[in-house]
């Protein structure tokens, strides 16, 4: 049997601390997907009613099936109108579900995660992919760990159009640049800074830090005075190889050009904004953190079990099984403009951010 763990209004004494709370069965309603009878609740405190579906991640969906498939789909390399297809809907309910799906991944990851210092040296380098056209590269920053192959955080900068050009680039690339302006050139550096901020949290304790020989990643880490880093660099022209001290990252950025249809070198799937560019990376990092094996042979455990995290590999069940409430959390920077659809895209003023009242 079912039994609210806390009051779901936010405006509520007992939404952050339930202690004392006490609540009264309020009646039933017929769900409209299934005809299955719902029990609601009433508030002793607030007189808030809510029901079980208050606490359920498939809440105020008219289609609850879909959740599932939608996010096995997003980790299979499905682009938005293939999963549309598919499931004889419509590519706007898949982007929808794919915005619900990173969102509640990115609470689970941050409800998850190791708290503390990271007991393990960190690898860290960017992955390259674009957003609506390659005039626009962007730049996902990932933090992994060395030996659990644990992905700790994830940021994203936007960058400008780099590498040879033809004439006919050179001035496309200067009539969008003077329409919509141009990236920032410390745009690594900052968002550098704000990953290593989530991955490792202020101490004195030193962290060993693996990277490559990018310029901006010493100027990123003089900019942290509150942690301890020892940078180890290495040639990115060092054959990709195991005993390259780069592998986990490595081998993360190719899962993901692996999985992720957005994230091809050559595809027709690019994200358009960065903002679902994150969402879906958020989903793709659970996956790979609490579902995925590290390896699909010898011990098959996940980075999550490597780190004592958890004891088994997580099912898709397990991840979506409780809605989790973004006003019980008190996200760091960038992750609160993550979560609320605001990382901006030049090309786009006026996106869409996510304000939808039932829609965590």
């Amino acid at each position: 049997p079912f039994t609210p763990p806390f009051c779901p209004n936010p405006s509520c004494t007992f939404h952050l601390d339930p202690r004392g709370w006490r609540f009264k069965k309020n009646g039933f309603h017929l769900r409209g997907f299934d005809q299955r009878r719902i029990q609601r609740y009433r508030c002793h405190h607030c007189q808030r009613s809510f029901s079980t579906q208050t606490f359920s991640t498939t809440y105020w969906l008219k289609r609850p099936d879909l959740l599932l498939p939608v996010a096995c789909g997003l980790v299979a390399c499905s682009g938005f109108r293939q999963l549309a297809r598919s499931l004889s809907v419509s590519p706007t309910t898949i982007e929808r579900l794919s915005g619900r799906l990173g969102r509640h991944a990115l609470l689970f990851h941050e409800q998850h995660r190791p708290g503390g210092v990271p007991g393990e040296p960190l690898v860290y380098d960017g992955f390259e992919t674009f957003e609506l056209s390659q005039y626009w590269p962007a730049h996902l920053n990932t933090v992994v760990g060395a030996e659990s192959r644990f992905v700790y955080a994830t940021t994203v900068a936007e960058l400008r159009r780099k590498g040879r050009h033809t004439a006919p680039q050179k001035a496309r690339r200067a009539e969008l640049e003077t329409r919509y302006g141009r990236p920032h050139p410390k745009a690594i550096e900052r968002t550098t800074q704000e990953a290593l901020s989530l991955a490792v949290p202020p101490s004195h304790l030193e962290v060993t830090l693996l990277a490559d020989e990018h310029k901006a990643y010493p100027r990123a880490l003089r900019g942290l005075l509150d942690r301890r880093f020892r940078l180890e660099q290495t040639s990115s022209r060092r054959p990709r190889v195991p005993g390259n001290p780069l592998q986990p990252v490595n081998h993360l950025h190719a899962l993901m050009r692996h999985s992720g249809a957005n994230f091809k070198r050559e595809t027709l799937a690019w994200s358009k904004r960065r903002q679902s560019m994150v969402w879906r990376d958020c989903l793709f990092r659970v996956w790979r953190n609490w579902v995925k094996r590290t390896a699909e042979r010898g011990r098959r455990e996940t980075p999550a079990m490597r780190l004592g995290v958890t004891k088994r590999a997580l099912g898709w069940g397990e991840v979506l099984g409780r809605r989790l409430f973004v006003t019980r959390w008190r996200l760091p920077a960038p992750l609160d403009r993550y979560y609320w659809g605001r990382e901006p895209t030049r090309q786009i003023p006026n996106a869409r951010a996510h304000g939808l009242r039932y829609a965590y």
